[in-house]
């Protein structure tokens, strides 16, 4: 994955972080290409679980497939859940969000 991520055109350090961010908080993801673009799936042959891109050099997007566990939270019936994220830059309260994110998506 460092690969692919040397060779993307724009916020290489962002991606870099947001990888080992990923890594860092759900060790048992897999890393691989999806799309052509950093995914992370249970194991090599699931589906992606979240994924990252760079869009047009103007942000990286952060993403949740369908397989992700999107469930309610405790005592809601329905929710309005986030499934996509832009990126500029990382910083502590960022990487507490998406461990918050990656955390509650592997469930």
């Amino acid at each position: 994955m460092a690969a692919k991520i040397a060779e993307l055109p724009a916020f290489r350090d962002v991606a870099a972080r947001l990888h080992e961010v990923i890594m860092d908080t759900a060790p048992e993801l897999t890393p691989r290409l999806w799309y052509g673009m950093p995914g992370y799936a249970k194991a090599k042959s699931s589906p992606v679980i979240c994924f990252f891109r760079v869009d047009a050099d103007d942000y990286v997007s952060f993403g949740l497939t369908e397989k992700a566990n999107l469930a309610p939270e405790e005592g809601a019936s329905h929710q309005l859940m986030g499934a996509a994220w832009f990126l500029t830059g990382m910083d502590g309260p960022t990487e507490d969000r998406i461990r918050d994110i990656v955390t509650k998506a592997v469930r």
